[in-house]
């Protein structure tokens, strides 16, 4: 598996579209702060972004915005408007309350957002931007979110059997290829996401994930990804922020904290599977990364 797969595997990528929701100007959200990772694609209409970076981002028919740290920020038809809190707005939908109903120019989006296991919270993640803009739709990534976005415009016009199941596995696909068209259309130059584009370093963290119980060396990972060693050290840290072997250690530990609350094997098995033949050095590990023994982790997440 791919190194990118391996990680949403792994952080339990999940997803949720809100609905279509129509709006007449004028109209305002004041989006708060939230643990998804949120997106707005704009079907018809205009409005405006204001980031959490300061930014105002004027969209255009067919893009989408991506929020991924659940950051605050606010949506409307125009910056200048009034704007109603995200909770107050919910509330008023499900109440079946009329909201943004005026009569002025409507505005359609699409909105949804992701959830991750940030009990496992990977380095990917931390290093997504404060907000993604896909627009143009030039690149084949960029095509493939514009063929997404409007397949799952589909769905929510014209429900049928299975359309919560299409809508969940469509919105994933979204995922992946936001992330796609952000490396094509804003290549970074360093950090987690420019290693995802670097085929040596790429092929690294693929075989780290994919086969954590090996005895990995920095030696031996050199060899399998064809360079040297001290090159392959430096550049890894360079993209990664952290050395291949700490990178592997927490990889492990991530690994055994889902098997310890999925898993009815036993901690000496749980630890052979994520590279440690001493279940004592296991514990040592795990507790030093997680402030707790892998046996106290277990029985505080399972008897909640």
């Amino acid at each position: 598996m791919d190194a990118l797969s391996t990680i949403l595997d792994a952080t339990s990528l999940r997803s949720v579209v809100y609905s279509k929701i129509p709006l007449s100007a004028p109209w305002g959200l004041d989006i708060v702060k939230d643990d998804n990772s949120q997106f707005w694609r704009l079907v018809s209409g205009s409005c405006a972004i204001g980031t959490p970076d300061g930014r105002i981002i004027e969209m255009e028919e067919g893009d989408l915005v991506f929020v991924p740290h659940g950051s605050a920020h606010w949506i409307a038809d125009k910056p200048t408007s009034l704007r109603m809190p995200s909770p107050e707005f919910v509330k008023a939908r499900r109440a079946g309350i009329p909201v943004f109903n005026s009569g002025g120019n409507v505005t359609t989006l699409i909105a949804g957002h992701f959830e991750f296991d940030y009990q496992a919270l990977h380095p990917f993640l931390k290093d997504l931007p404060a907000v993604i803009h896909i627009r143009q739709y030039v690149t084949e990534n960029q095509l493939l979110v514009k063929q997404v976005a409007q397949l799952m415009l589909n769905e929510l016009n014209n429900e049928k059997p299975g359309s919560r199941v299409m809508l969940k596995c469509l919105s994933e696909i979204m995922f992946v290829n936001i992330i796609r068209a952000y490396l094509e259309q804003d290549a970074p130059q360093s950090g987690f996401l420019s290693a995802l584009n670097n085929p040596r370093i790429s092929k690294a963290l693929t075989l780290m994930q994919d086969s954590p119980q090996k005895n990995w060396t920095l030696d031996s990972l050199a060899l399998e990804v064809g360079m040297s060693r001290s090159v392959f050290f430096n550049q890894f840290k360079q993209l990664v922020y952290e050395t291949p072997l700490s990178y592997l250690t927490n990889w492990r530990i991530r690994q055994a904290q889902k098997l310890l609350l999925m898993d009815k094997n036993n901690v000496a098995e749980i630890a052979a599977n994520v590279g440690y033949q001493s279940e004592a050095a296991f514990n040592r590990v795990f507790k030093l990364k997680t402030g707790q023994t892998p046996a106290a982790y277990r029985r505080s997440k399972l008897n909640r």
